[in-house]
This record gives structure tokens, sequence and C-alpha cells, in this order.
């Protein structure tokens, strides 16, 4: 027969069909681009350069997918834009069309009609131009670019949006989602409700997860379905029941259960946590998160959320009535029997145009508590936790800040001695005043009252002004720079009775001479640099070399700061970057003396594109005068000379990548820094790393820190993958970190299981524990692709754990 066009409001109310199943295409219409379907789609290829400390999480990929998964009828030819519709005539083709009633036309034969992307076929179909009732039977298939669908009668009305299937077979090609109802009923454009209906995104006729309810129940006017006798199947095998279960089929937050929560470690035995989630207002919500620990008892914890206009903040708590678990071995802290909390608390308002106020209150109820109840794989070793209270403020050339800060020991084999400070207040201003195109004016400020019991407290104001200027061209720079640093204390009235390590003891002399002693001096540097380049081929590849050398003198003059305390300063890891900076110590409480040069040189290559594919850099400290200002303890140096430092980096392709840094002293004759790390891209989501960490304690021969660092993801198959880190310290003779998982992928599951054997404190300095116990966790994710995961954190932990795996 030949085509018969007929106006688009004649089509047999396709979209009506589509609506039956819920899955409309506003959005994708709107714009024109409907996406290819899911299993016919390439997988999106998400770069993460080695070297990333993070990689961006993966996509979902459907790529393991059968390519033929698709409904046998699925024709490849239709277009895959929806957006001609409602301009684009009706094609039909029949083996017979009877009009003999004006109103109602009656096709059969192999009916097939098309508009657009959308395509029905059918043994028989019948449309009655004046009510639009349709009805269609025998063989029922549908095809737009969103979804594909089979049933054997369909009928209904199109201008009422209303419809009724019966034995519907359906696949949604965008989202992947697949399933069955034994009858479709759709009220009206926003209501609609199935008979035995099952959903999944896993291979038609192969599915290893199956969600599935007797009765369901679609209200798009309020965005909430509802299940009555929900099932979960994994493997054919029953894990979830509900009676009744009501979820959002929308963007809309609704409140409900969220996916429970499963772990073990060996300090809280195993955990199970059933969340709740309150849709309490647009603007705030809160979660209730009911757990059991076999060996702790029952815990309460929450969050709630809220955003009011210029505000945004969260309150998240955890609360244990009566701790069962037995107190920590070796420390004389009592936790068995006691209540127990964790609480932490932020908060960032708007006050008015370039300021706002932030606050992070943070708080536990004893030192053991992140030990016992840190949720098993995401706790690395934690000596305190920090909170403050800030308003803050800035400009084109300005920034300024006010507030709090105050810290709590988390550490049961620290006393609180080993806190830093409270600033209670602290304050700044910096400055940035472009004076000309070369010229600059700034000053970094800061006035803090220092606070810590059984140590000196006091005030201090750091003001540090400073002019530079910055002369370049292609090939060189010249940066002078002269600042001027002034240091004022007002020291607390006992202040005699207090030495630098606490409270002095009997016909002990404190060596704090003054109340209110301050340190003023210069500050005077020139960085100067030369770079070179040229034109040269390695392996049969281009590149152009650079050479670049460089010179930095400083010079401070030295001023006597023994009588200073030491209220947030440390003498700083010495590495490269030490080679070029005014200070080696961090806070105000000591400014070094200088009379020094630095000489360094560094040399690149970069390919075509400008990427840096090799860098080397060398350089040392002259000293023309001795290092004569120090810490307590800190001996005085007269070295000619600090260490050589060098650092070296390589990938000459995008499959590996190695690095190392090194120092050596000719002083001690010792290496006082060692580092090694090389990463090796296995496949495409594969790889290894190894690493070796050695550092000696600054300003002393004993060794801080020796390890042996390595991990991998090898990817066994397609579809398996092994995954493991080990860390291991040569000082200590123990293991740090291992870990092991396995994670296995297919078309709509990813499974993954880890075990985890970590030290969760570090024995501080002066400790008198040998050994601190370490802790073992075992924590298992299961993601249904499309539907989301159960115990959904694992993949964040891999991806923070091991060095480029995504």
């Amino acid at each position: 027969m030949t085509p018969r066009p007929l106006p688009p409001r004649r089509l047999l109310a396709v979209a009506a069909a589509l609506a039956l199943l819920g899955a409309p295409l506003e959005a994708d219409a709107a714009t024109g681009q409907t996406p290819i379907p899911g299993n016919m789609r390439a997988p999106e290829e998400v770069s993460c350069p080695l070297g990333s400390f993070l990689c961006p999480a993966r996509p979902i990929s459907y790529a393991m997918c059968r390519p033929n998964a698709l409904l046998s009828f699925y024709d490849p030819t239709l277009p895959l834009d929806s957006s001609g519709r409602d301009t684009a005539n009706t094609d039909i083709h029949a083996e017979r069309a009877d009009s003999s009633n004006q109103s109602v036309y009656r096709f059969t034969g192999e009916v097939r009609m098309q508009r657009a992307d959308q395509l029905l076929r059918a043994d028989r179909v019948d449309y009655n131009d004046q009510t639009t009732d349709y009805d269609a039977r025998g063989n029922v298939r549908y095809q737009e670019a969103g979804e594909l669908l089979s049933a054997d009668h369909i009928k209904g009305n199109n201008t009422a949006k209303r419809g009724v299937a019966d034995n519907v077979t359906y696949q949604l090609l965008q989202s992947r989602g697949n399933g069955v109802a034994k009858k479709a009923v759709m009220t009206d454009a926003e209501h609609s409700n199935y008979r035995d209906v099952t959903y999944s995104t896993c291979d038609v006729g192969h599915r290893l997860w199956e969600f599935s309810a007797s009765r369901l129940t679609l209200n798009r006017d309020t965005g909430v379905g509802v299940a009555h006798n929900a099932v979960m199947r994994f493997a054919n095998v029953p894990f979830f029941y509900l009676p009744y279960l009501s979820f959002p089929i929308d963007n809309r937050r609704k409140s409900g259960f969220l996916a429970p929560t499963f772990g073990n470690s060996s300090h809280s035995g195993v955990m199970v946590s059933v969340p709740y989630y309150l849709n309490l207002a647009p603007n705030y919500d809160a979660t209730l998160e009911p757990r059991i620990y076999t060996k702790r008892g029952a815990m309460l914890a929450g969050q709630f959320r809220y955003l009011l206009p210029g505000t945004t903040g969260h309150l998240d708590f955890e609360y244990v009535p009566k701790d069962h678990g037995p107190n920590l071995t070796d420390s004389k802290l009592i936790t068995q029997g006691k209540q127990r909390y964790l609480y932490k608390f932020g908060d960032t308002t708007r006050l008015w145009p370039g300021w706002v106020f932030t606050t992070s209150v943070n708080r536990v109820s004893d030192k053991n508590y992140l030990r016992d109840f840190s949720n098993d794989l995401y706790t690395n070793a934690t000596n305190f936790i920090p909170s403050n209270a800030y308003v803050l403020g800035s400009g084109n050339w300005w920034s300024a800040s006010l507030g709090v800060d105050a810290y709590q020991n988390t550490d049961p084999y620290l006393n609180d001695n080993s806190l830093q400070y409270r600033r209670w207040p602290r304050g700044t201003l910096n400055l940035d005043v472009p004076l000309n195109n070369w010229l600059e004016f700034g000053m970094n400020n800061e006035a803090v009252a220092f606070r810590k019991s059984g140590y000196i407290s006091g005030n201090r104001a750091d003001l540090y002004p400073y002019l530079q200027a910055d002369w370049q061209g292609a090939a060189w720079f010249v940066r002078p720079r002269l600042a001027y640093r002034y240091t004022a204390y007002q020291l607390d009235d006992n202040f005699q009775h207090y030495g630098f390590g606490g409270r002095l003891g009997t016909n002990q002399q404190s060596p704090f001479t003054s109340q209110d002693p301050s340190r003023s001096l210069p500050v005077a540097s020139l960085d100067t640099g030369l770079i070179f380049d040229r034109s040269t081929s390695l392996f049969g590849t281009g590149y152009t070399q650079t050479l670049e050398p460089r010179l930095y003198y400083l010079y401070i003059p030295y001023r006597n700061q023994d009588n200073l305390p030491l209220f947030d300063t440390r003498l700083m890891n010495f590495d490269y970057w030490q080679l070029f900076s005014p200070n080696q110590y961090s806070g105000a409480d000591r400014q070094m003396n200088a009379n020094n040069l630095t000489g360094a040189l560094t040399t690149r290559l970069l390919d075509d594109n400008g990427v840096e594919r090799f860098s080397a850099s060398l350089g040392q400290i002259r000293y023309f005068d001795p290092q004569r200002v120090k810490l307590p303890g800190q001996m005085v140096t007269d070295w000619t000379g600090s260490d050589y430092v060098a650092q070296a980096a390589v990938q000459l392709n995008d499959q590996w990548r190695a690095s190392s840094a090194y120092q050596w002293s000719p002083n001690t004759r010792q290496v006082d820094l060692g580092t090694f790390q090389i990463q090796r891209r296995i496949k495409t989501d594969g790889v290894l790393n190894f690493s070796y960490r050695f550092r000696r304690t600054p300003g002393s021969t004993s060794v801080l820190l020796e390890q042996y660092d390595a991990s991998a993801v090898y990817p066994v198959s397609d579809r398996w993958r092994l995954l493991g880190r080990w860390t291991y310290s040569v000082k200590d003779r123990r293991t740090v970190e291992a870990l092991a998982g396995v994670q296995y992928e297919s078309c709509c599951v990813i499974f993954s299981v880890v075990g985890r054997h970590y030290v969760s404190q570090y024995a501080p300095i002066g400790s008198t524990s040998k050994r601190i116990p370490s802790n073992n966790a075992v924590m298992f994710e299961l993601q249904f692709k499309g539907l989301g995961a159960f115990n959904g954190q694992v993949e964040d932990f891999f991806r923070r754990a091991i060095l480029g795996y995504q």
C-alpha cells in the first residue's frame, strides 16, 4: 500500500504508550539532542593524568553489555532526534486500510506507522479521528529515541492521555532500564499504575539483579512512586523485601529509607546502619541513622542541613548512650559503660558584599572515640581535631580575617601538652597593592592571643610590610624585594614561672627576661634567573630543551631571639623550595639570620604541545655567615653550605611516570632525604605504584621516617580487578597499612570487597607504649548500575588509598 500522510494529531497516540512506562523525553526534546542507546554507545574515557592525587570517579559504563541486548525489533535506522515530532507528518504502511467510516481508520496486516523518531508496528490498528480513541492489537511494538516497548494490546484515548497495555515488555534506551508488566494503566498524563512489574539495567534475558513489585503507582504531579510487595533480587535470590515502599521518581526530594551500610572492624565489631531521610522543607532536611555495633552497642547518628538566604550549614552527630565495648588495653581512660558522642557543626554566612562568616566546630567525648567508632575503612591516624570560627573579608588588593582556633586531642597515646596553642582570637590583614606594572607594595600582618594550659601564654603582633619589583623578559627575570619585620609580645603576668617546656620547677630560671619583648629587622632579597632553550631530539622525538640558571641572594641581620616564646614556630622540612625561602621556621616566633647565596640549575624537556616531559633541578645555599638563630636544643652551625638538593621527574609518554628527590649533607656526610616514586598505567583501568620515602628529623641526624609503599590495581580480565596496598615502616619494623580487595564488574553490577589492616594512631615521641595496636576492617560495596549502591563508600576509599585508581 502506498504511504498515506496524515496530520500529526492522527498518530496513534504513541506518546501515550511511552508515558505508560514513565520515561518522558522533555529535556532532550527541548535541545534536540537525544543520546545514542546505552548499549550502542562507545565507553567514555575520563582522563586521569599520571601523578594525579585524586582521579575523578569513573562514569557508569555499559560497555560490557551484549550488543544484541536490545529487544529483537529494534530498528537502528530510525532518527535519534526527537525535536521534529510536532511538525512531522505520519507515514502509514499496511496491507489493508479501511476508512469507510469517515471518523474511524482501520489498518490491518503488518501495520507500520512512523512520525520522526517514533515507530509503531502491529497486526491491527484502529483510530477514531473524532474521539481520538485508539486500539492496537497483535504483536504491538513501539520504538522511539528513548524507549522500546512491546505489548499484546494497547488501547486508550489520545486527548485524555489515557491508556491500557497488556503484557508489556520495555527497554529504556537512555538509562538501559528494562522489564515487564502484566498490565499497565495510564489514567491521565500524570498518573499511572502497573501490576506485576519488574525493572533492571541488566541485559534483556540475563538479569543479575532485578526489582519487582506486585503493584506500582506513579504520580508525576507529586513526583512520588509507591510500590507494594517490593522485592530486590540478586542472582535470583531475594535479599530485600518491603511490603510498602514510597520513592521519588524525579529530582524532588522525598522522605524515606536510604541504602543500608554494613561493615566490620576489630575495635567495634560488625556494624549495620539503616539511614532514614527526612525531607522537612525545601530549604532544610535531616537524616537519622540508627547503627548497631556488635562490640559497642547501639548508636544514633544523624545530620541536619539547612539553606537560608545567604547562609548554608550542617550539624552532624553521633550518640552512644552506653558503650558495651572494652577499654583500651594500655590506656587509663575508662569508656566502658559511659555515654560517648561526636558532633560537627559547619556554617557559612554571607554578611555583606566581600565579607563572610565561617565556622567549623568539631568535638568528641574522649580521646578514644575516633579509634573505637571510626567508619572502618575511612579513618587515618588523627592526633587532633580543629575547631574554628572566622569572619573573612577580601577585595581587589586586600584580605582580612578575625576569628578563633581551638584543638582537641583525639590520640589516646598523647597527652594534652602536645596540642597546639589555642588562638583566641586571631586577626590578619594582608595587602598587595600594585603601584605600577612592575612595582608593588604589600603587608602581611597578624595579631594573635595564644592560650594553653600549663604553658606560657600571651599576645603577639607581627607586622611585615614589603616593597618588591618584577622586571622580566622572554629569557630573564630580576626580582628585588625589600621588607621589614616587626614582632612584639605582651606576655601574661606570671611569665617568669614558665620555660619553653611548661611550668618551671623550684630553682629553675626562666629564659623569658621581659614581659613585652620585641624583634625588628630588615629582610632584603634579590632573585634573578635566565632561560635558555634549544631544539633537540630523544629516541626519535623532537623536544625543546631549556637550561635555567637561577641565583637568589638573601640578607637578614642577626637578632638574639632566645627570650621570645615559641607559640606556633617549628623548623620546617628542608626541600628545593626552601632554597628560595626567607625563613626556615614556620610562624613568627623565629626569623633566621641570613647572608646567603643560592645557586640552582633546572633543565626541562617540552614536547611540541608544550607539555613538560622531563625536568631536573639541582641547588645549594652558600652561607657567608653562621646560622645563629636557633630553637631550644638546636645547635648553632657554622656550615658554609646547605644540603645539596636534587629533584627530577620524567614522563616521556602517558603510560609511565617517575619522580625522585634527594638531599645530601656535605657537613654530616649523610643523606637527609631520599624519595623515589614510579607509576605505571596497566591497560586502561589498571595502575601500579611503588615509592620509597626516607627523611631525617629537621635539625638532627636521627631518622624521622623510612617507608616503602606499593599499591596496584590489576585488571585480571574485563570483569575482574585485583586491588592492594602495602605500606611498611623500616624504622618501626611493622606494617603501617595493608589492604587487599577484589572488584567484579558486569553489564549491570559492580561488586567490591576489601580488607584493611592499619595503625589508627602513631606512637608519639617519648611515648611509653612500645607497640600501638592496629585495627582490622572488612567492607564491601554492591552497586547496581542505574539504581545506586549498597554500602556506597568503598569506591571513594579506593580513590583516596591508591594513587591513580579510577
